[in-house]
């Protein structure tokens, strides 16, 4: 019995919605409304005027927070949905790809001198956390309510050294197309979860995912590969 039909005996199952939707261009006066900001407002007024909308899920917020950062980031994409309390910083590195929507509460935290970039389809779950300094999220990314990405550590040297004083060394992360991220799961510095993968709900993870693997655990740890992918010459051979 395959894991469908598995699923069908203690639930019931329903068509997903937001991979599954067409993308359609957002409306001119939307895009001229963050044009005219753009030339009206330096970056720091917008962001300044961003709290005003911040609080509310009305449907004339959600456009004000979509022009705000349509003005300010680098790239921004149609049918964004940016919910209540979204919080960020270095919003000018960003670079926000199509139907992308953002939980209420969440917090991506960019550098002036880094990148964040999230594809198309993304969907991230409320309470969610990302140290977005040097941050690729791929296309169909799920990810779960309360997850964290950390991009950095302290190199703890010298040894007589607060570490809070010590250099910080940034580490790329990368999530690949089509994986998902369960429901508080922590990602650590310098790791990438390979296309298609799982990370089960509350894992920490310490190395990089392979493609089409399931991983859970503190420090997560290979649990087995999808059902199905056997067959697949891009899966990887062997779980490191």
């Amino acid at each position: 019995m395959n894991e469908i039909a598995k699923m069908s005996l203690k639930s019931r199952l329903v068509k997903p919605v937001h991979g599954l939707q067409d993308t359609k261009l957002d409306p001119n006066f939307e895009i001229e409304l963050a044009e005219y900001l753009k030339h009206q407002y330096t970056p720091e007024s917008l962001i300044d005027l961003y709290a005003r909308f911040v609080a509310s899920d009305g449907d004339f917020e959600r456009l004000m927070r979509r022009a705000i950062w349509r003005a300010v980031a680098r790239q921004f994409g149609h049918q964004v949905q940016i919910n209540s309390q979204v919080g960020f910083k270095h919003l000018e590195t960003f670079e926000i790809g199509d139907h992308v929507f953002i939980g209420s509460q969440s917090y991506i935290q960019g550098r002036f001198d880094g990148t964040c970039r999230i594809g198309n389809h993304v969907w991230i779950g409320p309470q969610s956390y990302f140290d977005a300094r040097d941050l690729i999220i791929e296309d169909y990314v799920g990810w779960g309510p309360g997850a964290k990405v950390l991009g950095s550590t302290h190199t703890g040297i010298p040894l007589d050294a607060p570490i809070i004083q010590t250099t910080l060394e940034i580490k790329s992360v990368k999530v690949e197309t089509g994986a998902d991220i369960g429901m508080n799961a922590t990602i650590l510095p310098g790791v990438t979860i390979g296309k298609h993968s799982i990370v089960g709900a509350g894992a920490v993870v310490t190395q990089d995912v392979p493609p089409y693997a399931i991983v859970v655990g503190v420090p997560a740890r290979f649990l087995r590969w999808r059902e199905g992918s056997e067959t697949l010459e891009s899966r990887t051979q062997d779980a490191q």
